[in-house]
């Protein structure tokens, strides 16, 4: 499925939007961002998945302080499919309170709604291997 430049900027804007909502603290508002049945998979930190809106809200809520103070997304590669579904791959920063950060990649399912563009399935994989383990062996 080929992308008009608009759906690919709405696209890329509300891949930016979930950092500013949850940094500014409005999990009120994360159904600007996901379906109201999203998936947010969060095994890679041996988390499991979570499933709705309500359950990702409840998730930074218990978090709490333990949550980034700043999310940074980047090296977002919109992609459209057959199906009619976006995929989206991004690369996010988190920086803690105490100024450590982490690094984690985001694979979404994007889909068209009635409300416009919303991620419909977000995995999150942290990144903590150089090469992603793709070291030569001796």
């Amino acid at each position: 499925m080929s992308l008009a430049l608009e759906d690919r900027i709405a696209v890329a804007e509300l891949i930016s939007s979930h950092g500013h909502l949850v940094d500014d603290g409005s999990l009120d508002r994360l159904d600007e961002v996901f379906t109201p049945d999203v998936v947010y998979d969060l095994t890679g930190f041996g988390q499991g998945r979570l499933a709705g809106v309500a359950a990702v809200r409840e998730a930074a809520l218990a978090l709490g302080a333990a949550n980034p103070v700043a999310h940074h997304v980047t090296n977002v590669v919109v992609t459209g499919a057959a199906d009619g579904q976006v995929r989206v791959r991004s690369k996010g920063l988190g920086v803690k309170a105490d100024g450590s950060c982490g690094s984690v990649s985001y694979d979404d399912t994007v889909v068209r709604t009635p409300d416009g563009w919303r991620i419909s399935h977000r995995k999150v994989s942290p990144r903590s291997v150089p090469l992603n383990g793709a070291f030569p062996t001796a």
